[in-house]
């Protein structure tokens, strides 16, 4: 357009007296007198008609208006893709970090659907769970595992079940918790019906059921009733098969949130256990306590001798990150899950590297607590006195108490959390 306008100019602009009108492509250089004639003649055979001024002017005219008219629709276009881009933003889905844009009509009933769809997938998930109990106590039902009489939907509700592990030659430890930290008779039941919390000695049968063992702790029970009978041959080197067995019973007879195992030799806070558990109810697969990574001893005739230490790679190599065996508790889909594969699930000699083995692989939150591993006198006492009660206590080298049965009332006395703390914890 700027090229037609000086066109035009040039083209219009009369010549001065006395010298040659400029051509509009080609300007005049200065010449010497001798050749301007010569050259005016040249120019004179070269150049055409020229051209009129109002071809110029319309000329111009219809270049602007076409230039126009090619600008105003580039800028339509540009601005109907930017319209269909914010068109296209407004319908991305709603996420945690955006801010419903004020004045849109659709943002309340989107988070709407989003709250119904969270809804539905909680009251799902709970319908899976309920389908495993089931099918877990039909699966305990089939190989022989003792079952409670009632259907799946009637089991008694319950917030935790603690079995303590124990043989037919620990009376004297099973009374020195009667006598401390375990609650007894009508106080057992009360924290039953109030707290939700079951405490049951976990034992099987000896060789010859019927014997003088077993009908010793068919007494005790009566006196007592506070025993978890198994269909299962006691023996040191079955806890893996007694662990098992335990978790597929308890959860097909309790519907619980936990289930905690525990051996008699350890002294345990029932207030500070039920308090851990609680902050840990919403989460669906959990297995909480004191997680270790041990050797893997490959030589016969030591304590704790792995025979399929091949498995776990090269000598000297230790197991996977496992809770140590004097305490741990898991979720009630964890114990579901056990009692559903029960059969396949294999078991190593220590029955607390057999618990860690059966959930690698799964989805499971792995929570490691030292509040459940701390040790005796004087450890558990400091901790009490600057408010960090333990959950439980124990020595290391003895894989429990030493001589539990001397010392486990005064390990209650210095490091137990008080009578009424347990009353108090609210759920």
């Amino acid at each position: 357009m700027l090229f037609f306008s000086k066109v035009a100019k040039d083209s219009v602009r009369r010549p001065e007296k006395g010298t040659l009108r400029a051509h509009f492509r080609h300007p005049t250089p200065f010449l010497w007198p001798e050749k301007l004639g010569e050259t005016t003649e040249k120019k004179k055979k070269m150049r055409g008609k020229p051209v009129p001024g109002k071809a110029i002017l319309v000329l111009c005219m219809v270049s602007f208006l076409g230039g126009l008219l090619f600008t105003t629709r580039t800028w339509t276009h540009s601005s109907d893709n930017s319209f269909n881009k914010e068109r296209h933003l407004q319908f991305i889905p709603l996420t945690k970090n955006r801010k419903p844009v004020q004045g849109d009509d659709h943002s309340e009933d989107i988070m709407g659907e989003v709250t119904k769809t969270h809804q539905a997938i909680q009251s799902l998930d709970k319908t899976v769970s309920t389908l495993e109990m089931e099918l877990a106590m039909a699966r305990t039902g089939q190989t022989g595992h003792q079952v409670s009489e009632e259907p799946p939907q009637n089991l008694p509700k319950a917030f935790v079940v603690i079995g303590i592990n124990t043989a037919f030659s620990s009376k004297k430890r099973r009374d020195s918790l009667r006598e401390t930290w375990m609650p007894r008779g009508a106080t057992l039941e009360r924290l039953e019906k109030e707290k939700g919390a079951i405490i049951r000695f976990v034992i099987g049968h000896t060789t010859t059921p019927g014997g003088l063992l077993d009908k010793a702790i068919d007494a005790e029970e009566a006196e007592n009733k506070d025993f978890l009978r198994l269909n299962h041959v006691e023996g040191y080197h079955e806890l893996s098969t007694k662990t098992r067995l335990y978790f597929s019973t308890a959860v097909s007879m309790w519907d619980a949130d936990f289930y905690v195992k525990i051996d008699d030799d350890v002294h345990l806070n029932l207030g500070m256990l039920m308090s851990t558990l609680a902050r840990h109810r919403s989460k669906p697969r959990i297995y909480i306590g004191c997680m270790k990574s041990g050797p893997v001893l490959s030589q016969k005739g030591v304590k704790y001798y792995e025979p399929e230490f091949w498995k776990f790679g090269e000598e000297g190599n230790k197991y996977f990150r496992h809770a140590t065996g004097q305490i741990y508790a898991i979720s009630k889909d964890l114990a579901a899950y056990i009692a559903i594969n029960a059969p396949i699930l294999h078991r190593y000699a220590n029955e607390d590297v057999s618990l860690g083995s059966w959930f690698l692989g799964l989805e499971v939150d792995h929570v490691d607590d030292r509040t459940m591993c701390c040790g005796t006198l004087p450890d558990c006492e400091w901790k009490r006195q600057v408010g960090n009660v333990c959950v439980a206590s124990f020595d290391w080298s003895c894989s429990g108490i030493c001589k539990s049965v001397e010392r486990m009332k005064d390990v209650h006395n210095n490091c137990g959390e008080g009578e009424g703390a347990v009353w108090n914890v609210h759920l």
